[in-house]
């Protein structure tokens, strides 16, 4: 043991003095530095971290602050002197690595070190007796001042630890390629992925998704502008090019709040250390914003994803057309080509984990409509899933999308471990949170909102209005309009679209019961786009329930033909479709529409889907079966559909006004089950309340 840790002081020493006999060359870096060791980058790298835990750009800037220290105490020099003395290019960076290091600025140096000599000097006897009073008084009136401070901290606690948790969060913006070759851009975005897979696995960091940072690919705003939009306090900028076998990497962190830079790097390398240079991009980046990494959380990081980089070569392409079609979902094409090149990476390694789970997700985004009432439906996407976990078990998407596919056929129970070790593997997935959200949406509307604002907080893309309205959603079905309006509001200010205003103001008045309202909105919508699903879908709904039913059936009729056009099943209205067929009088076209909509209900019911677990199916077999007489078959379903533990206000409100259960309305058992709903509906109302009061959220 002995023999070891004086080879590794030697070690340590022989580094110290060749970074300081080149301390003023602001060039000499982690590359020099292996050179002049005569030892490869990633050999370096591993040895350094065992014996000094700290990566190579981190020893070599400690070697140069301290020679800093020493020059400001001992010789009569500025600063910014000083700065450029100890290769520092920038005297701004220099005071941030300097403040960051000792805790104070470099002009406090000299201070600082004379009150450290002051307290280590032993006081004269004499002295000690003659202040020995007000040295107690002292004392008194500190342990005061900290007992009034630790106070002030404890009433504090939240913000300190909001504040805290903003210091730790980070968005990579969209990297460059160096050259004009558009063609090989996913390299760049490939790197970019890369670094943030490994970030996403540190939980005491809060990273923004991937999509989120997509609006900035082609952007003029300055940092601070973007990490206001994103909430975060660092961002991270990168370039690269390949030539051959040698690829340069060009980083640099900056802090959003002053746009300063905070570290910046350059890494020449050969393309086959690729891996071990995001491993350590990452490392540094967590140890520049002080976040702490678990070894487990280490040990993922360092983890390479495959031996070939052939195979890497084919998955990163075919990530970066995935990621174009997650994007703009009209770009089929693109989906097409991320699955031929999945397929392409399992030729070269057929035991490459992240291009099985990049299959499974494709074929989940390919076949989902025709194959949803299928037996096998997912079963595809749930084998590829299998597979990449046998050949990585520490791969996070492959857990989430287990836990969609699970989710997805209505087995809730498998559903929620999935997502947990997703999250416990990486922190930062916002679509293992959005799952989990889904998932309780019948159970726990707490745990729905705790989720989905979790989800939200990690994406800021195209998604999060989405996000954003589904929390609103939430807290609607919850009873807390206000809030409910106010993230609407918040998701309308992302959408910056009109017809995306007309949608949300016009279904919050439809479960208001405001039709008219609802219905001058949705024609202004309707003027902006004629096959949105939505806008007609509301049309339908609020048509109806004035009685205009001619206008309700044409609006329904055009629903009805563009789902078909795309694939999908109509699962939820095909009864309304039905009744506006019956009340315009065709009776044949009603009865069709009708026996459908049963046939769509049993086949969910059999099949397990979330729709059928919600118990929504249940409710809409009752109003075909009321409408059509049959009240014995009609409360059989309503008592089904009211086994759910817990009532959205929107249901309460759809079944006291639904003509399908006019002829049944005033029967004491309708009045009782509805009587029922309400009091559920109460109870989780004041449930929410409760918590969100604790959480200081009202």
């Amino acid at each position: 043991m002995n023999n070891t840790n004086s080879s590794d002081q030697v070690f340590i020493q022989k580094l110290t003095e060749i970074i300081q006999a080149n301390l003023s060359n602001e060039n000499f870096g982690v590359n020099e530095l292996a050179q002049e060791i005569d030892m490869s980058h990633s050999n370096l790298h591993r040895k350094l971290k065992s014996t000094s835990n700290q990566t190579i750009s981190q020893f070599i800037r400690e070697i140069r602050l301290k020679k800093a220290k020493e020059l400001l105490l001992n010789e009569d020099l500025t600063v910014s002197e000083i700065s450029y003395r100890v290769g520092f290019g920038s005297p701004t960076y220099f005071n941030n690595c300097f403040h960051d290091y000792f805790g104070y600025a470099p002009g406090e140096s000299k201070s600082h070190n004379l009150i450290s000599k002051s307290i280590e000097q032993p006081e004269n006897a004499s002295l000690k007796k003659t202040r020995h009073k007000p040295i107690l008084i002292g004392l008194i009136i500190g342990l005061i001042i900290i007992i009034s401070l630790t106070i002030l901290l404890i009433q504090k606690g939240s913000f300190l630890k909001a504040a805290n948790a903003k210091e730790k969060s980070i968005a990579i913006l969209p990297f460059k390629y160096l050259s004009g070759e558009q063609e090989k851009q996913y390299l760049a975005d490939g790197m970019m992925d890369a670094i943030l897979l490994h970030l996403f696995k540190i939980k005491d960091l809060r990273v923004i998704s991937r999509t989120s940072v997509e609006q900035y690919r082609k952007t003029n705003k300055t940092a601070r502008i973007i990490g206001q939009e994103l909430d975060v306090a660092y961002l991270l900028e990168g370039s690269l090019l390949k030539d051959g076998d040698q690829v340069r990497l060009i980083v640099q962190l900056m802090k959003t709040s002053d746009e300063s830079h905070v570290w910046s790097n350059e890494y020449d390398r050969d393309w086959k250390e690729i891996f071990s240079v995001q491993s350590e991009v990452a490392e540094t980046i967590a140890s520049e914003l002080h976040a702490a990494i678990t070894p487990e959380e280490k040990q993922l990081i360092q983890k390479f994803p495959t031996t070939d980089l052939t195979a890497y070569d084919f998955y990163q392409r075919g990530r970066a057309e995935h990621t174009n079609y997650w994007i703009d979902n009209g770009k089929r094409s693109g989906l097409i080509r991320a699955e031929g090149l999945y397929y392409k990476a399992l030729e070269y390694d057929s035991l490459f984990a992240r291009a099985y789970a990049g299959l499974g997700r494709a074929y989940m985004d390919k076949h989902y409509w025709e194959s949803y009432f299928s037996e096998n439906f997912l079963d595809s996407a749930l084998i590829l899933a299998n597979i990449a976990l046998t050949y990585d078990d520490q791969l996070a998407e492959a857990y989430t999308l287990k836990g969609d596919c699970y989710r997805e056929i209505g087995n809730t129970e498998q559903a929620m471990p999935e997502y947990d070790k997703a999250i416990k593997l990486n922190p930062n997935d916002w679509m293992a949170y959005w799952g989990k959200g889904i998932l309780n949406y019948n159970d726990d509307l707490v745990k729905v909102i705790d989720n989905l604002q979790n989800a939200a907080s990690l994406n800021h893309g195209p998604e999060l209005p989405i996000l954003l309205r589904q929390i609103s959603n939430v807290y609607r079905m919850a009873g807390f309009i206000e809030k409910s309006n106010y993230y609407s509001q918040e998701a309308l200010k992302l959408d910056d679209d009109s017809l995306a205003y007309y949608c949300v103001v016009s279904r919050n008045e439809l479960q208001s019961n405001n039709n008219i309202k609802a219905i001058e909105f949705l024609i202004k919508g309707y003027k902006i786009d004629s096959t949105n699903v939505d806008i007609l879908a509301q049309l339908g709904q609020g048509y109806m329930y004035i009685g205009q039913y001619k206008e309700s059936l044409k609006y329904f009729k055009k629903l009805y033909e563009k789902s078909e056009t795309f694939g999908k099943y109509y699962l939820y209205n095909t009864q309304r479709l039905a009744y506006l067929y019956w009340k315009n009088g065709y009776k044949k076209e009603a009865e069709f529409y009708f026996d459908k909509q049963i046939e769509y209900c049993n086949s969910l019911i059999k099949s397990g889907r979330p729709h059928a677990h919600l118990h929504y199916t249940y409710y809409d077999l009752a109003g075909v079966y009321a409408f059509r007489g049959e009240k014995d078959k009609a409360y059989e379903n309503l008592r089904s559909f009211n086994q759910r533990q817990r009532i959205p206000l929107w249901m309460v409100n759809l079944i006291k006004e639904d003509p399908l259960f006019d002829n049944m309305r005033n029967e004491p058992e309708f009045q009782l089950i509805v009587r029922d709903m309400e009091a559920k509906y109460q109870a989780e109302h004041e449930r929410v309340r409760k918590w969100l009061e604790e959480q200081k959220m009202l």
